[in-house]
């Protein structure tokens, strides 16, 4: 079974926050392969399983902070090997708004969220997906520069214009991603799908 993961913080105030982004795309990748998510309190998540593309698949949503989601993911990853079917999605600042980049066994590259699953999981091999969040100037990343505005700009909502990019064709991005890793137990042929695109 694969166990796909979105990260953000919980709360109303959080929901269209770029930092939400991989919340927001798991949750929908679980309501079009109808997984209905259930609350539960310890740990504290939102959790469902179903079939996606032949493959059965688990949907959890942490309801902890980001700086703690391994928490919420360590209790449905019972080993090291069984990381290796964890497909963690989350926003990624480095990246230009548009980009869907896979990579298996990196790094967290600063990420607190993705920090906090390796150390529950024990392990950095697992699927990570990053989805872009930054601004572009002239074809570069522009993103914010010292700790405090980097973190003002995460928990900022989308604007109107980068939200519909969201919700359409990037989360088609990562609904291509993700199928093509349930139908071929390949995240090598994942990576090719979507890591070339354009942002």
């Amino acid at each position: 079974m694969y166990t796909v993961v979105g990260l953000g913080n919980p709360g109303g105030e959080y929901t269209h926050t770029r930092h939400n982004t991989g919340r927001m795309l798991v949750s929908k990748f679980a309501e079009k392969n109808d997984i209905a998510l259930t609350e539960k309190k310890k740990p504290a998540v939102l959790v469902g399983s179903g079939t996606a593309h032949g493959e059965k698949v688990r949907v959890v949503v942490p309801n902890t902070f980001m700086n703690v989601s391994g928490k919420a993911v360590a209790p449905y990853i019972k080993s090291v090997p069984a990381a290796k079917k964890l497909i963690v999605v989350y926003d990624d600042i480095d990246l230009p708004l548009g980009k869907v980049r896979l990579s298996f066994g990196s790094g967290a590259a600063g990420h607190n969220g993705v920090k906090s699953i390796e150390r529950a999981v024990k392990t950095k091999n697992f699927i990570k997906m990053r989805v872009g969040v930054s601004k572009t100037v002239r074809g570069k990343v522009k993103k914010p520069v010292g700790e405090k505005a980097v973190v003002e700009y995460l928990l900022h909502n989308f604007t109107k214009g980068d939200l519909e990019k969201v919700q359409g064709p990037v989360q088609e991005r990562v609904f291509m991603a993700l199928e093509t890793i349930l139908e071929t137990h390949d995240p090598v042929k994942g990576m090719n799908a979507v890591n070339g695109l354009p942002a």
